[in-house]
């Protein structure tokens, strides 16, 4: 296993909700940002979600009110909660963290930039 480790992901019909979790190493998690990025079978990765250290939250517009992001410090986990799946929901969800000096993560505090990735986890959903 790597420092990042996705459980969660699963079939579920639409409508459905499921609960992605990625638990890390306490400096990846105290770094500059935590987030979630998936890939749909013949396109490109595509940034789901982030949450910066300072609490700023960023949403992909096709997810914005149906998925919460969400971090739990003293388990040093990240959770991305998805609810009203779609069928285009369909993917691997990545987890993905910045790891990078404090002036670093000042300079990339608008962006986000992720040098960490876990192995993914799939989400299928289907009727």
């Amino acid at each position: 296993q790597g420092d990042l480790v996705e459980s969660g992901g699963g079939s579920v019909e639409p409508g459905g909700s499921l609960k992605l979790s990625c638990t890390t190493r306490e400096y990846i998690f105290n770094s500059c940002g935590m987030g979630w990025y998936r890939q749909a079978p013949g396109k490109e990765r595509e940034l789901v979600s982030t949450i910066k250290k300072d609490g700023k939250i960023v949403y992909a517009d096709s997810v914005k009110g149906r998925f919460t992001i969400s971090r739990d410090n003293a388990k040093k986990t990240l959770y991305l909660q998805m609810n009203s799946l779609k069928t285009e929901d369909t993917a691997v969800y990545y987890c993905a963290a910045e790891v990078y000096s404090m002036a670093t993560c000042a300079r990339y505090a608008d962006g986000y930039y992720p040098n960490n990735w876990g192995e993914g986890t799939q989400v299928t959903v289907s009727s």
